[in-house]
Formats: structure tokens, C-alpha cells, sequence
């Protein structure tokens, strides 16, 4: 299934946090918080201003990005766990 979001929609892959703090302590599945950097997996167009022209977005498919603990929707997208949110649930690009 092909996906593509609409508008200022970014559809998100999280990032696997690592599971050993720097002192080699394993951290269960269960104790993990959800990561919150990501990649983008694909972007909606942009969204049109009141002078009817279209505002690209600032992210596109492949950037790394940092996003807020409880931002976005889930989804499931062929098998994969995706994150959909807007552009503004984006904090910032990792360069």
C-alpha cells in the first residue's frame, strides 16, 4: 500500500532508541520511553496561504527529526508502526 499524506501531514518512522545506557545496564522494552526522534518517511505538499499559493514544507522524505513525546497519530502502514503528525509537531531538523 502506497501512503501519502495530505496538506502540512508528515508521515514519521520513529528511531530505535538504544537499549544499554553508557554503562552497559540493559533497559527492558518495558522501561524504554518511546523515542522521539524519527524519520520522515514521506510529506504531504504544503499548505495554501490566504493568497490561495502553496507554502512548501521545511521537512521532506528522508530528513532526521526531533518531535514532542505525545506528538502525532499512530498508524500501521505495511506491518510498520508510522507516526502521522502535522508540520508544527516537528521541534527540529538533525543535521
Amino acid at each position: 500500500m502506497k501512503f501519502r499524506p495530505l496538506h502540512d501531514r508528515v508521515l514519521v518512522k520513529r528511531v530505535e532508541s538504544d537499549s544499554k545506557t553508557k554503562g552497559g545496564i540493559i533497559i527492558p522494552d518495558t522501561a524504554q520511553e518511546k523515542p522521539m526522534e524519527g524519520k520522515v518517511i514521506a510529506a504531504g505538499a504544503g499548505t495554501r496561504g490566504e493568497d490561495g499559493k502553496l507554502h512548501p514544507l521545511d521537512v521532506k522524505k528522508g530528513d532526521k527529526i526531533l518531535f514532542g513525546k505525545w506528538s502525532g497519530t499512530e498508524v500501521k502502514v505495511d506491518g510498520d508502526d508510522l507516526l502521522i503528525m502535522k508540520e508544527s509537531d516537528i521541534l527540529g531538523i538533525i543535521e
